[in-house]
């Protein structure tokens, strides 16, 4: 009888840990392009939290029992202490020659008298104390040491491009390519010696830029030893990701909730999310709980090397803690790998949880919680890395569960620079309201909130799964938050409603249209206003006058910076389509035209260019830019012939016949001229002119989602069944050229589908991919369909495009 007992304890053990949801990395706090917090890869302990951009933006959790202590959130990350400084913690100078040195120049003996002197760092950039444009750079730093202690030492390195690096004559490190950032290499013991010491480095410049820094740090030790929870599921909906430990004779239940409840735009731009934890005993008897959480002063830095403060208080029956970089630099960065230096975050909790808050280093803070001596100080003034430490006593806890939560928000102070005009996040638009009363308002509304997301996540799910299957259902509630966190909703000055994409590690623009066109799905099922506020910017560059061009801008500047297109080069024929075709899609979702009116104008000005220049495009891009120029692209002459159709179509309903009539027979006959010119047999070719070539043509989706009847559903039927012969083991190839896709055009390719059967044998493989990649970052949706590995992109808005076939559903369209 013990041994069926036990075999059925591990099938359900066994169980439990197959149902975990998988991820390539889990959204913990998610908001817009600068407050979005993950854990990478599997295991909620297994490394610190990070930034999307894979930066550490450290959250941790402990949970103490009976006065032991379990971590479960998080990891300690390293903390250094300097024993030659680099240049972003002091300056210094170094000897140095752009031209090739005597033999035995790295060594400690050799003479470099001769050589010049100048100030760290060195490079071609606006970072660089000291200029340097030639191919080679060699280096010297002379220091000394009167002690070495028997901590860890590691090189802090920044360089681009190949380098080779000397520590008293020894290579220590040598790599091909560059970094952006700081790495730091671990130092062999015995290197470094009592007295003199030289860092000898050469760098080669290959292509791109030039930068040199370097120091010399030691690890500092925290002292304290926790065990690790023991992770026994993770949850992902929606709007929440929900853990649950196993630590020692009590259970845990984490859950990270942003309310990103995309019909109230007020809550979806309120930059507050909560972190919940539940927690009851296991055997029968009670033990004293408390929850520590702390929160790193590096979720409101760029750079760990920014000074920061932080400030300890009480308002509206909360306690608050409250850090930002002593600077203040309020949108005066933009650029992808970014991360917010302005405005302040907040750690809250609800003065009846009777929580103590502190202020210390990571070390500190640990040693605080073993000993429940806690720091006093009310504000830590221009310092770094600092954590804003809660600790919620839980009290005796016995079988019943007990919870309690902390809210963690972000105040940018001002979001976004539109055309010259700094915009105020929309919480504050009305003006006079300080952050902590929003912290306030969110305490309040946390039961019903709660309530409220659970059922949303319910009912997303439930409607996927009718829609698509479990597979893209759990795809979807995957994407859900991803692509609104990679947006800034902000109010334009003549109160129009901005939902601003960031192109994140694409090049960083903003409002992308051809972003904006595949995210639009998840925001026409559940608020078509966020989709006019992905169009709105673009259409008032034009309208105003300041892009003058008669096809739309490819996007309105660099995050956060919104003062004009940024990007190199234009994208006629897609731009303007896409436009056209989102107008006509908010035109279905609503009921009416009255959008379309608004803009007829200029909408008319690129149904002009279209009609003239779209049916067999030009040497252009398309938003598929990464695969290079295409002329006489069949995927993008689609795009234009429906575009086309689309524009007649909100003609028809505006009661312009003649409009109507002239632009759908121009699109039906391009379209039977594309069928012709395209055709290649079994299948439709890449381009017009180069048969025994394939591509997906996702663009086709919207002829079948708008009822634009333009194309006959045979040509559907057709490029899907041979689709089907095309697949690898991680999803359907974008085309001929190569074996990389996008999985958010898999998804519009799978929806022209006729039959639930083939549907899901395009969304398996991205299933595969997206819970078995190795490629542990925030959902990229452009990989190797070979290997599962991202090619490229992380954390992009675009897997709003998933939702195609919920949205198809919606629309009755099978």
């Amino acid at each position: 009888m013990r041994k069926l007992s036990l075999l059925t304890f591990y099938l359900f053990l066994n169980l439990i840990v197959n149902a975990q949801d998988k991820a390539p990395a889990y959204p913990l706090i998610t908001h817009d392009a600068y407050f979005s917090i993950w854990s990478f890869g599997d295991g909620l302990t297994n490394s610190a939290t990070k930034h999307w951009t894979g930066k550490e933006q450290s959250l941790l959790g402990v949970i103490k029992v009976d006065g032991k202590l379990y971590r479960f959130l998080g990891k300690e990350g390293k903390t250094f202490k300097t024993i030659l400084p680099a240049a972003d913690e002091s300056k210094y100078q170094a000897s140095y020659s752009f031209d090739q040195p005597q033999e035995g120049w790295e060594s400690n003996a050799f003479n470099d008298a001769g050589w010049k002197k100048a100030e760290a760092p060195f490079g071609d950039d606006d970072r660089t104390k000291t200029k340097w444009t030639s191919n080679d750079l060699y280096f010297r730093r002379t220091f000394n040491l009167n002690t070495i202690s028997a901590t860890k030492k590691y090189l802090k390195l920044n360089h681009d491009d190949n380098v080779i690096v000397y520590l008293n004559g020894k290579v220590i490190y040598n790599k091909n390519g560059w970094v952006s950032d700081y790495v730091y290499l671990p130092i062999e013991n015995g290197v470094l010696q009592k007295g003199k010491n030289v860092l000898a480095i050469y760098v080669k410049n290959t292509a791109g830029g030039r930068h040199l820094d370097a120091g010399i740090v030691e690890e500092e030790a925290t002292g304290i030893n926790t065990d690790i929870a023991k992770q026994t599921n993770v949850n992902i909906q929606a709007t929440s990701t929900q853990y649950t430990f196993s630590c020692g004779p009590v259970n845990l239940k984490v859950s990270f909730t942003s309310p990103l409840l995309a019909a109230n735009i007020k809550l979806t731009a309120r930059p507050i999310s909560y972190i919940s934890y539940a927690v009851n005993a296991t055997d029968g008897k009670t033990h004293q709980v408390d929850v520590y959480f702390s929160a790193s002063s590096n979720i409101a830095v760029n750079n760990p090397t920014q000074p920061v403060s932080a400030w300890k208080s009480t308002r509206n029956n909360l306690s608050l803690l409250k850090t930002g970089t002593v600077a203040q630099p309020v949108l005066k960065k933009r650029g992808d790998d970014l991360r917010i230096d302005w405005g302040y975050l907040y750690v809250a909790a609800p003065a009846k949880f009777k929580a103590t808050q502190f202020i210390g280093t990571p070390n500190e803070s640990l040693k605080a919680l073993r000993s429940a001596r806690y720091p006093a100080q009310t504000q830590v003034l221009n310092t770094k890395n600092l954590s804003l430490c809660s600790v919620i006593p839980f009290g005796k806890v016995s079988a019943a569960a007990v919870e309690k939560y902390v809210m963690l928000g972000y105040d940018d102070l001002e979001s976004i620079e539109y055309f010259g005009e700094k915009l105020l996040p929309v919480w504050r638009h009305a003006g006079g309201q300080h952050f902590e009363d929003q912290l306030a308002e969110a305490a309040a509304q946390y039961p019903a909130l709660k309530a409220e997301c659970a059922t949303f996540d319910a009912k997303l799910y439930a409607d996927a799964k009718k829609a698509g299957g479990a597979a893209y259902a759990d795809l979807c509630k995957l994407a859900y938050r991803q692509a609104i966190a990679a947006h800034k909703i902000v109010y334009a000055p003549n109160g129009d409603i901005l939902f601003l994409s960031k192109e994140n590690f694409s090049n960083g623009s903003i409002n992308t249209v051809d972003v904006t066109y595949p995210s639009a799905p998840q925001f026409l099922i559940y608020n078509p206003e966020l989709l006019k506020g992905m169009l709105n910017g673009i259409f008032y560059y034009s309208e105003s006058g300041k892009w003058k061009k008669p096809f739309a801008a490819h996007d309105l500047g660099t995050y956060p910076l919104a003062n004009g297109q940024t990007y190199g080069e234009d994208m006629p024929v897609e731009e303007a389509g896409n436009m056209i075709i989102l107008t006509a899609a908010i035109s279905k979702a609503e009921g009416h035209a009255k959008y379309a009116e608004k803009h007829w104008e200029v909408m008319s000005v690129w149904a002009n260019y279209l009609l003239k220049e779209g049916f067999d495009p030009a040497n252009q891009l398309c938003t598929d830019d990464f695969a290079g120029h295409l002329a006489r692209n069949a995927n993008l002459s689609v795009k234009a012939i429906v575009a086309l159709g689309a524009y007649a179509q909100m003609a028809q309903q505006l009661g312009k016949t003649d409009v109507a009539g002239k632009y759908r027979t121009a699109a039906l006959q391009m379209a039977q001229n594309w069928m012709k010119m395209a055709d290649d047999g079994d299948h439709y070719a890449l381009t017009f002119n180069d048969k025994n070539t394939w591509s997906q043509k996702y663009n086709l989706v919207w002829d079948k989602l708008l009822k634009l009847d333009l194309f006959p559903k045979e040509v559907y039927k057709k490029e899907i069944n041979f689709y089907l012969t095309k697949q690898k083991d991680f999803g359907l190839p974008l085309d001929s050229r190569r074996t990389y896709t996008k999985s958010d055009w898999i998804m519009w390719t799978a929806t022209l589908a006729d039959n639930d059967a083939d549907f899901g044998k395009f969304i398996s493989p991205v299933y595969r991919y997206a819970t078995e990649t190795e490629s542990k970052v925030p959902l990229s949706d452009w990989h190797e369909t070979t290997n599962g590995k991202m090619t490229g992109f992380q954390a992009r808005s675009v897997v709003g495009g998933y939702f195609i076939k919920m949205l198809a559903d919606k629309w009755g369209i099978k």
